[in-house]
C-alpha cells in the first residue's frame, strides 16, 4: 500500500526540528540585539555627557634649554583641564615633559607655552589632554 503523503501529521508528535531552530535563532537575535543596543547607549552617553578636550601643536621653536610651543586647544565651555607635552633630543631621549593647565569659559584657546628641557630639544610632542 502506498500513501500520497510521506510526512507525519502536523502537531501530532511535537515541534519539528525547523521550529526549534527558528526559536533558538529568535532568542539569539534578541540577545544580540539587546547587547548591541546597550553598547550603542553606553558610547552615546559618554560621547554626549563627558567633557571634550582636544589640542594640537601649531608650531614650536627649540633653544638650548627650552622649547616654545604654540598650542591650540578646543574644549567645552567652562571645562578646565591640562595638556601634557614632551620634547626629545636628536638621539631620541626625552629631555623635557610638563603639564600645562587651562581654565575659563572659552571654547578655543591659543596658548604659547615654554617647556623647559635638560638639553636641546628637537621635538615638541603633545601626549594628550585631560579634564580636571
Amino acid at each position: 500500500m502506498s500513501t500520497a503523503s510521506t510526512g507525519l501529521p502536523e502537531g501530532r508528535y511535537g515541534r519539528s526540528s525547523d521550529e526549534r531552530a527558528d526559536r533558538k535563532l529568535k532568542i539569539a537575535g534578541a540577545v544580540l540585539g539587546a547587547v548591541l543596543l546597550t553598547l550603542v547607549g553606553y558610547f552615546a552617553y559618554h560621547y554626549v555627557v563627558e567633557a571634550k578636550i582636544s589640542a594640537q601643536v601649531i608650531t614650536f621653536e627649540a633653544t638650548d634649554n627650552a622649547v616654545k610651543v604654540h598650542l591650540e586647544i578646543h574644549k567645552d565651555s567652562g571645562t578646565d583641564g591640562y595638556c601634557t607635552l614632551r620634547s626629545q633630543a636628536a638621539n631620541g631621549s626625552e629631555v623635557g615633559r610638563a603639564d600645562f593647565r587651562f581654565t575659563g569659559s572659552a571654547t578655543r584657546i591659543d596658548k604659547v607655552v615654554t617647556l623647559r628641557t635638560t638639553a636641546k630639544g628637537t621635538t615638541a610632542e603633545l601626549l594628550g589632554c585631560h579634564t580636571g
